[in-house]
């Protein structure tokens, strides 16, 4: 049922999204699902679908759609990703010119007090958990490939994160720290913001699961990961709601009337859980529980309505503070999370199905 959504999905409803919006770093998971759809089914129909999205990043011209020189957007680095993916694929020279300027991208990128990314330009001194997904598995890769050796900055980046971010009363992440303790949503004190949001929480694991994969040959500190995401795995599973094996919107607030059982984050989740299992990050019981998960995202968000399926369930979007909309209602509180609309078929949650599933077809094989 998954497959048969996937290629429904590839066939009618990605090229929606491609042409709705320049390309961003949504589109950018959907070929991360792609590929590794294609490297756990052994069939290539899922790489033509990355070639022929590809023409939405690069213009016949040369131009990359959606970047900016000089622009510093954690978002916008992700980009290598496809790019890397592309080159993997045809060996067009074009896209090896796309990862090295993603990889320029961080020359210079602005840091927060304590030599983390910030998250965007549009918000100075923030580290959002988000972030460490869009560039670091990235940053890690390209470190083997460009022959460089700053792998320190990689480990102590995630451990600042992990201490700017870690709530210790919740053994739970929030979303995001202001450094600078400017932000109307950050706490005076610690910088953070006040909400466990579950999709932020699985860009973090999944960072942390590729982020060790691509390292673990490459420095002895990628053991400092496996501390972190066991730590993390542990107290993440007391919110599991075991009666449909889905984690909520809010994580650790499924008291809150409107909230719900949400499919990207708990995607990511299983994808993340599944990997480590297999990557011996963590014990073979999370392998099951992520298989679990992802079971439970069908039975409960995959519907099938005259032969059309449709996933359900996912945020659309959330974040802190104006962004580029200059809204005035991303105060960071539950109600805001709660707020914010579904959208069937939305990339987050479609993307995030397809690596879990590509993880669950490993562990069948």
């Amino acid at each position: 049922m998954w497959l048969e959504y996937f290629e429904q999905y590839a066939e009618n409803k990605l090229s929606l999204f491609l042409k709705a919006k320049p390309w961003n770093y949504k589109n950018d998971i959907c070929m991360i699902g792609f590929k590794k759809l294609a490297d756990a089914t052994g069939e290539t129909k899922w790489n033509d679908y990355i070639l022929k999205s590809g023409s939405y990043l690069l213009k016949e011209d040369g131009t990359i759609d959606n970047w900016y020189n000089g622009e510093k957007n954690s978002d916008k680095v992700s980009f290598g990703k496809t790019f890397r993916i592309l080159h993997e694929i045809t060996k067009d020279s074009r896209y090896l010119l796309g990862i090295e300027e993603a990889y320029r991208m961080l020359e210079g990128y602005p840091r927060t007090e304590t030599g983390n990314f910030w998250h965007k330009d549009i918000y100075p001194h923030q580290v959002w958990l988000d972030g460490l997904y869009m560039i670091m598995p990235f940053y890690a890769q390209s470190l083997i490939e460009f022959h460089e050796n700053t792998w320190d900055d990689i480990f102590d980046q995630f451990q600042n994160a992990h201490k700017l971010l870690w709530n210790n009363e919740l053994k739970l992440y929030t979303h995001a720290n202001d450094c600078s303790r400017l932000s109307d949503w950050s706490d005076e004190t610690t910088g953070q913001s006040q909400v466990v949001w579950l999709r932020a929480v699985g860009w973090f694991f999944m960072a942390l699961v590729d982020t060790y994969e691509i390292s673990c040959k490459e420095s002895d500190r990628a053991e400092e990961l496996k501390l972190i995401l066991g730590d993390a795995s542990r107290y993440m599973l007391n919110y599991l709601d075991t009666d449909v094996n889905m984690f909520h919107q809010i994580v650790d607030r499924k008291d809150l009337q409107d909230n719900y059982h949400e499919t990207s984050g708990s995607a990511m989740m299983a994808y993340a859980f599944m990997k480590a299992s297999r990557l011996g990050l963590l014990e073979g019981k999370y392998g099951q529980i992520g298989s679990s998960i992802l079971d439970g995202i069908k039975n409960r968000y995959l519907t099938r309505e005259e032969g059309v399926l449709t996933l359900k369930g996912i945020c659309a979007s959330a974040g802190l503070g104006p962004g580029p909309d200059n809204r005035e209602d991303r105060d960071g509180t539950p109600e805001y999370y709660l707020r914010e609309k579904q959208m069937d078929d939305n990339q987050h949650g479609t993307a995030a199905c397809m690596m879990a599933v590509s993880e669950q077809l490993l562990r069948v094989n």
